[in-house]
């Protein structure tokens, strides 16, 4: 089984939320700061793809999705 790992750099996040409301499985955001929060560094398979968007669509490249 492939396995994929999300790291989060909450320092470089921007808090524009677009991880949280493309997999908001793997990310949430702080309520009052709106920086983002990792809910799973491990995400299953079916997740994987969203994992990848959301590394793709982070405006601040706070997002870092390694595999293997």
């Amino acid at each position: 089984m492939e396995r994929l790992t999300v790291v989060l750099d909450a320092s470089a996040c921007c808090a524009m939320g677009r991880c949280a409301a493309t997999a908001p499985e793997i990310f949430d955001q702080d309520p009052e700061t709106g920086i983002a929060v990792l809910l799973d560094a491990t995400p299953p398979p079916e997740l994987h793809e969203s994992a990848r968007l959301c590394a793709e669509l982070c405006p601040c490249e706070a997002i870092t999705v390694t595999e293997g």
